[in-house]
């Protein structure tokens, strides 16, 4: 029986950007899909159900973490969401946590590195499954 390949949403405006992790993930085994707006996203990850969501924070129309806020109602129970920015370290972690996130890498994590942080963030609970596991 095939191993299911972890399915990637990667929203970043940054063309270069996209191609780039989407070339290193896919050859990591991961099934990647690339959206290159804040906008539609929502809809995109109800219609695609990916594993993962790597959101770029600095991202023109709305922040990623406003992304995450809107398209986390939409996803499916499980997807975890991850802010993906070259901003600080310090301040990535602080805004993951704010905005709930399930995790942060930053832009300089590439290649099997980054294959490796998504493979163990795809393992780790959810966020929001953790809450609930809380009450």
């Amino acid at each position: 029986m095939p191993e299911m390949k972890i399915r990637v949403l990667i929203v970043d405006d940054d063309q270069d950007q996209l191609s780039l992790v989407e070339r290193t993930l896919s050859a990591f085994g991961f099934d990647v899909r690339t959206h290159r707006s804040s906008l539609g996203v929502s809809n995109l990850v109800r219609t695609t159900q990916p594993d993962l969501v790597l959101l770029d924070v600095n991202i023109p129309a709305l922040s990623g973490d406003k992304v995450l806020t809107l398209a986390r109602g939409q996803a499916p129970k499980g997807t975890k969401f991850i802010l993906y920015s070259a901003s600080d370290e310090s301040q990535l972690r602080a805004l993951a946590r704010a905005s709930g996130a399930d995790g942060y890498i930053c832009k300089s994590v590439q290649g099997e590195e980054l294959a490796q942080r998504l493979e163990a963030l795809h393992l780790k609970p959810a966020a929001s499954e953790v809450v609930q596991a809380a009450r």
